[in-house]
């Protein structure tokens, strides 16, 4: 019999374990650098080694754990899976519950700025009528929701999951909110529980693709705006398509080296945040604070 308590949870990473980071890191082979090295056949190595200098030497773990420790976060079993959430009410008593998905390469971190905001706007110079109940849960096989305990965990399962997190909580009435794998999975969300479900939003959200490359008759009757696109998605599956079709087919495999080398998870997750970054031009950390970064590359495996 399932286990459907819910179990109140505080992050505490053992020392050991910040001490096999430290050690990992400073036992790093880094690779040579390919002639060029400017981001057109991956990650350079000199940033992403003056990235890694920062993570063994400047950036707090500790500092990132109390923040994230700031929200009530929880732990419950659905479908024979551990599941990691976040659980902030508003103090506004008529706030809409919202679910908030994240996707990958991404976790609950991609949250936390905009916790206080969606949740007291009032404090935030915001409409108080604008505010949610916060329920941002760990994607299955997703940091503190991991490892996976079967396959199957796809959209609609993990949307299942939802409803009856959400059941569980007592909101019998919510919206739903995600980007990248969340915005496959809140439609999916409002499939499942269409009573309950009054709005989904999404952003990066995948979509049908068209048998590539398209016939000359069917391009020109194309407008100038949908050829540059079309442009664009057959630039994506020759050139940036390979890391899904890997993670798709051979999950197991890449994972050894994801598990056992930081820089090489690092690396791989950099990669996507250069080139899904607009403009495309610019750093990870010249977007994104490198501390954030960090903390979200330390919780998406």
């Amino acid at each position: 019999m399932e286990n459907t308590q819910i179990t109140p949870f505080r992050l505490d990473v053992p020392q050991s374990e910040l001490d096999d980071l430290n050690a990992r890191l400073d036992a790093t082979r880094w690779p040579a650098a390919l002639p060029g090295d400017d981001w057109d056949t991956g990650v350079p190595v000199a940033w992403l080694r003056g990235l890694a200098e920062y993570w063994r030497d400047g950036y707090d773990w500790r500092a990132q754990e109390r923040e994230i420790n700031r929200y009530p976060q929880f732990t419950t079993e659905i479908g024979g899976q551990r599941i990691h959430f976040l659980h902030v009410r508003s103090p506004e008593p008529d706030a809409l519950p919202l679910v908030l998905t994240h996707g990958w390469p991404g976790s609950v971190v991609e949250f936390l700025d905009l916790i206080g905001p969606l949740s007291d706007p009032r404090a935030h110079g915001g409409d108080p009528a604008d505010a949610f109940h916060l329920v941002v849960p760990s994607l299955p096989g997703f940091g503190l929701s991991g490892p996976v305990a079967e396959a199957g965990w796809d959209t609609a399962r993990t949307a299942r999951a939802w409803a009856e997190l959400m059941r569980r909580l007592g909101y019998e009435r919510y919206g739903a909110r995600g980007g990248d794998i969340g915005a496959a999975v809140s439609p999916e969300l409002g499939r499942v529980a269409p009573e309950n479900t009054v709005g989904v939003h999404v952003n990066g959200g995948p979509g049908p693709m068209p048998p590539l490359p398209l016939p000359e008759e069917e391009l020109a009757s194309l407008t100038g705006l949908e050829r540059d696109r079309v442009a664009r998605i057959e630039a994506f599956m020759q050139e940036e398509f390979g890391y899904i079709a890997i993670q798709s087919t051979r999950p197991q495999t890449l994972g050894y080296g994801l598990a056992d080398s930081p820089v090489a998870q690092l690396g791989w997750i950099m990669d996507k945040f250069r080139e899904w970054t607009h403009p495309r031009k610019a750093l990870p950390d010249e977007v994104v604070d490198r501390d954030r970064l960090l903390t979200n590359t330390s919780s998406t495996g």
